[in-house]
């Protein structure tokens, strides 16, 4: 059965336990401090959000089957495109607003979560073209020395080791008190000198270079370092050398862009019950490199084909350098480029993709090319699936149902 849809609105001082990448942390909900429907963007909903589906392509009716059977089993929303050796096809289910019944659709814009560091990954290398840095100069040409100081390992990395994810430094996001903040605090738009302390001090995974684990501060020192280098604006630079130049024009890199009028709302069974609440202001940091990118299925296809199937984003050494991975990260199915995964490990040998994962509190997206196939697959759930819940894995068996579908 479906979960419930409700807009989050405690009533009372609540000490919740959830689990965030996989640990536990002791989140803060309080009212006092969240008005009524506090959570929901006021973003409103476009009249001109329409678009053709494609009844011709001859796998239309078994893709649009997976999208409905999911949002049978409780995701709010799914909007999804597919390119394949038959054309594209395109298609939604479900509800980009509940409370408001607004259907979401294929033009329906929502989070791109972590989708965003492979634009901030093609936006690194074009600059390391352009002579403004070295992927393979220490931090520290860069970087204070107050960050220096006191977060552990930066001061052994390169730009390499934070697009790659071989820093081995403290991801911000596993931080208590930075989630706590989160939560006091949900639509708070951070910057990179607020998030940084909230790694000070905190152990590091293993010494730079020795292994590969994914951490969200690599992108939020990368952006520090892109801005100490170039004195510009990293938002002014995604925007004018990877969004503009693409015509991206359904992408917005929140909270430096207004939000357009159809974005969809975030949901999450916070509470693990089967009752979704309205996570849509639950800012985890957007904006800094590691997140923040709004789009929808047509422009993620743009980006994604441009960079590695088309080839025009990036010069062939800078697209070279992005497409060297690491070894296959243990238990997580994929290899780490230079902003981008080499994903689907786990599938047969012509099966992997060149893309990302997107997961946070409200929102899952997925943007991915199949080189061996010349396939492109791009969706948006408006679930969050960066913290434990039984919808959690209804996701990952959609992921698998669709990825299925596309392969055969």
């Amino acid at each position: 059965m479906p979960s419930q849809h409700n807009t989050l609105n405690p009533s009372t001082f609540t000490i919740k336990m959830i689990v965030v990448k996989n640990k536990l942390f002791a989140t803060l909900l309080f009212a006092a401090l969240l008005l009524p429907n506090a959570c929901q963007k006021d973003i409103g909903h476009s009249a001109d959000c329409s678009y053709v589906p494609t009844p011709n392509h001859p796998k239309a009716a078994a893709y649009q089957a997976v999208l409905d059977q999911f949002v049978a089993k409780g995701l709010p929303g799914i909007s999804a495109l597919v390119r394949d050796a038959d054309g594209v096809w395109v298609g939604a289910s479900g509800k980009a607003d509940i409370s408001q019944n607004v259907d979401m659709k294929p033009c329906t814009v929502s989070k791109a979560c972590s989708i965003t560091k492979t634009f901030i990954g093609a936006l690194s290398l074009k600059l390391v073209e352009e002579g403004a840095f070295a992927l393979d100069y220490p931090l520290s040409k860069w970087l204070s020395g107050e960050v220096m100081d006191n977060v552990n390992n930066a001061r052994e990395s390169t730009v390499r080791m934070l697009l790659n994810h071989t820093s081995g430094i403290a991801d911000v996001i596993d931080d208590n008190s930075f989630y706590l903040a989160v939560l006091n605090n949900p639509a708070r738009k951070w910057t990179p000198d607020e998030l940084i302390p909230y790694v000070y001090g905190d152990a590091p995974e293993f010494a730079p270079g020795t292994d590969a684990s994914y951490s969200n501060t690599n992108f939020l020192l990368l952006v520090m370092v892109i801005e100490a280098a170039t004195g510009q604006d990293h938002a002014r630079l995604l925007r004018e050398k990877i969004i503009e130049p693409l015509d991206l024009s359904n992408t917005s890199y929140y909270w430096h862009d207004p939000l357009p009028a159809n974005t969809a709302q975030g949901y999450f069974d916070l509470y693990n019950n089967g009752t979704i609440l309205n996570m849509t202001n639950y800012n985890t940091g957007s904006g800094n490199g590691y997140g923040g990118l709004y789009s929808n299925v047509y422009d993620l296809q743009t980006f994604i084909e441009a960079l590695v199937r088309e080839k025009k984003v990036l010069s062939a050494a800078g697209l070279a350098q992005m497409l060297t991975f690491t070894d296959p990260v243990e238990d997580a199915n994929r290899a780490n480029g230079l902003g981008i995964f080499r994903d689907f490990l786990e599938r047969a040998p012509d099966e992997y993709a060149y893309g990302h994962r997107g997961r946070d509190l409200g929102y899952t997206a997925d943007m991915y090319w199949f080189p061996e196939k010349d396939l492109t697959m791009v969706y948006f759930v408006n679930y969050g699936t960066d913290a434990k819940s039984n919808l959690k894995e209804t996701f990952f068996d959609f992921r698998n149902a669709m990825t299925d579908a596309v392969m055969e």
